[in-house]
């Protein structure tokens, strides 16, 4: 079978890592690079590099990676999509919701692949707690918690932490969960002198009833991503950074917790640190994609799953905005 034909829009950080990859990925030929800020990390070696999206279609595609800023997602999206150019947009879907849906709708209608680069989802860490909280292992859930600090990233300048980093906790969240969010509420903080945020304290409810809270800014002078999961029998501790996943066991009757009718309490447990293959997640996105072209069912984040992700994010600064007010999650536009 003919390797499909692979164009990525921008080489700035982000897709200096997605040339890297589509480089060495079986089936996907890269077969163009496109970017009007030139190739500054040099990654385009024998591969041509044009000066923008129609450039890029014109290469004759079948696939294409878009890596460029968040203001500039939906126009390339879109041109994309008229093309018949199955799509991998990075994280977020675009600049605001109603875009976000619009570029949705547009692959949808054309029956293409559209996917949204959510890559937490392809974390070995995340998941193994994915399939564990599937199989019961944490009981009942009734917390999950968050938190995403770094230091501030001067390249980014079009959005605040919370479409940028936060979308990953949203996303992550709903999805490890496998639940959709009711409600959110946020406050944030403005210390950069910037006109976007870079702090930002969300709490909120999935559809399930679990409650969740995320701590995300770029104001810490160390790197933190960890994602908590509390449960009846224990509590879950992913590092997403190092791809760790921890189990803190519940110690209170932990043999008798099916038939007990009332609750008993909490004690410490055996901790259990688990051992698994560690691939790139990265890779296994751009795997992913590649099969969902091919056909087959993958945990990409939809088109669709982006924009509730994205509208979400949303509803939690105009909660911010409102002082803290919590914000209903519109169940039409899941």
């Amino acid at each position: 079978m003919a390797s499909l034909r692979a164009g990525l829009l921008g080489v700035g950080s982000m897709g200096r890592h997605h040339a890297r990859i589509l480089r060495d990925i079986e089936g996907v030929e890269l077969v163009a690079i496109a970017d009007p800020g030139g190739d500054p990390f040099r990654v385009a070696g024998n591969v041509p590099l044009l000066s923008g999206v129609s450039e890029l279609v014109a290469a004759g595609i079948d696939i294409a990676v878009v890596a460029i800023p968040t203001k500039f997602h939906a126009d390339a999206a879109l041109t994309l999509a008229d093309a018949g150019v199955h799509t991998l947009v990075e994280k977020p879907i675009a600049d605001d919701s109603a875009l976000g849906h619009e570029v949705s709708e547009a692959f949808r209608a054309r029956g293409l692949v559209g996917a949204v680069g959510h890559v937490e989802r392809f974390n070995p860490a995340l998941q193994q707690l994915r399939m564990r909280l599937a199989a019961g292992d944490a009981g009942s859930v009734y917390q999950i918690a968050t938190r995403r600090q770094s230091t501030f990233p001067g390249r980014i300048g079009d959005v605040g932490v919370a479409k940028d980093l936060g979308t990953h906790d949203i996303d992550l969240t709903a999805w490890v969960a496998q639940s959709v969010y009711s409600s959110i509420s946020a406050q944030t903080a403005f210390k950069s002198g910037r006109a976007f945020e870079d702090m930002i304290s969300m709490t909120g409810r999935l559809a399930s009833g679990v409650i969740t809270s995320h701590l995300i800014n770029w104001l810490s002078p160390m790197k933190e991503r960890v994602t908590v999961v509390t449960g009846e029998r224990g509590t879950f501790v992913a590092d997403t950074a190092t791809g760790d996943l921890t189990f803190h066991a519940n110690g209170t009757e932990p043999l008798e917790w099916d038939s007990v009718s009332t609750f008993r309490g909490v004690s410490e447990g055996d901790t259990t640190r688990f051992a698994f293959a560690k691939r790139e997640p990265l890779r296994g996105e751009l795997e992913a994609f590649r099969d969902a072209v091919l056909g087959a069912e993958t945990e990409l984040s939809t088109m669709e799953e982006a924009v509730h992700t994205l509208e979400v994010v949303e509803s939690a600064l105009d909660s911010a905005r409102q002082g803290g007010v919590l914000i209903s999650i519109d169940r039409a536009t899941r």
